[in-house]
């Protein structure tokens, strides 16, 4: 992979970004910028605009305004446009968009056309997917891992500033997606790529990135780790998003927080708010316990490793709780709930959106 300019910081920055397909409006004022030699995930629902992001940075799309710099260099601006195949961009789709009528090895030196190096670049390139041994085979008969592999292997050759890959792993099934995507990542750490992935699995963005950016919209709402991503989240939206967040009505009153699950004392000025809590937050008991908010099973999912149950508080409030399978409760069954000992965050719904740390933890008093 080749490195961004001495000195650049960002081999990839996106300034003030606007994209309009006719009335709408997919891209509003975005801003970006992508540290080297590390991994972005781009997340959010179906009609985000992370799509139309990634689009752009490779020269798909044309914006209304803003700047996209590449190595320091700009790509597109108000004065300037640089052709998607003189960016130095490597792209991986969706469907990995492997010519079928070439084979491995000539679907993968394809961009390199005229270069002197072709031939080694291609067999480096094959050795780091691991897949040199099929490089005269063709596409229909490799599997669907295979493939993506190949697209990988295909992007990766000519050596590019930013690898972008548009939901790589959407079309593989659960099992070889998981595979296939975690050797996706290791391949791209082990060549130090700068990239880019798109995907709408949050948890797949929290589990490969070094850094996540949570889209909405046309506008990203926050970046940063996926440590600061899950336990940090500035807005509720994007803590409602990250997690299965469950934002829960609550209300503060001199330094005291109440809510369908109890009350703490806050540092929250007065005023209504929402409090996040996770499923993995909240700890079931027996209803016989003097301890906890009473409530009652709903439902339950069953995971293998876990299981979650909804449950009807007394004022209504339906809450998920993630627990061991072998605490299993059926539909109706009378329980307690009670917040498992930490710091919580409470978003007041007239400033902003500030998250608050809670001082303690919540009672049933």
């Amino acid at each position: 992979m080749k490195s961004a300019a001495d000195g650049n910081s960002f081999p990839l920055e996106v300034r003030d970004l606007t994209v309009r397909y006719g009335e709408l409006l997919a891209l509003d004022a975005v801003s970006l910028a992508v540290p080297r030699n590390a991994v972005t995930a781009l997340v959010g629902p179906s009609g985000c605009g992370k799509s139309s992001l990634l689009r752009t940075i490779a020269g798909f799309e044309v914006p209304v305004s803003g700047v996209v710099r590449i190595g320091g260099r700009p790509v597109a601006a108000s004065d300037c446009w640089v052709a998607p195949e003189r960016r130095a961009v490597g792209m991986v789709f969706q469907q990995g968009a492997l010519f079928p009528h070439l084979t491995v090895g000539q679907n993968v030196a394809y961009g390199l056309f005229g270069r002197a190096d072709a031939a080694a670049q291609t067999r480096s390139a094959l050795e780091m997917v691991g897949l040199s041994q099929l490089s005269r085979r063709f596409p229909d008969e490799l599997s669907g891992g295979e493939q993506q592999r190949v697209a990988l292997a295909r992007a990766l050759a000519p050596g590019p500033e930013i690898m972008l890959l548009d939901e790589p792993f959407a079309n593989l099934d659960a099992a070889t997606r998981q595979r296939v995507r975690d050797e996706v990542c290791s391949i791209l750490r082990s060549a130090g790529a700068t990239a880019v992935i798109v995907t709408h699995d949050q948890a797949e963005a929290l589990s490969i990135a070094d850094r996540v950016a949570v889209m909405m919209r046309g506008r990203i709402l926050q970046i940063g780790t996926p440590q600061e991503i899950y336990h940090a989240a500035r807005t509720s939206a994007v803590a409602e998003f990250i997690g299965a967040g469950q934002l829960l009505p609550c209300e503060i009153r001199e330094g005291r927080l109440l809510s369908a699950l109890g009350q703490a004392e806050c540092d929250a000025r007065d005023g209504p708010g929402l409090l996040l809590v996770r499923p993995e937050d909240l700890e079931m008991l027996p209803h016989s316990c003097t301890t906890g908010i009473a409530g009652r099973v709903q439902d339950r999912r069953f995971y293998g490793h876990d299981q979650v149950n909804g449950v009807r508080l007394e004022s209504g409030e339906l809450v998920q709780v993630r627990g061991p399978c072998s605490s299993e409760r059926a539909a109706g069954t009378a329980v307690r709930l009670r917040l498992r000992r930490k710091p919580y965050r409470v978003f007041p719904t007239d400033s902003a959106a500030v998250a608050v740390g809670l001082a303690t933890p919540l009672d049933p008093s």
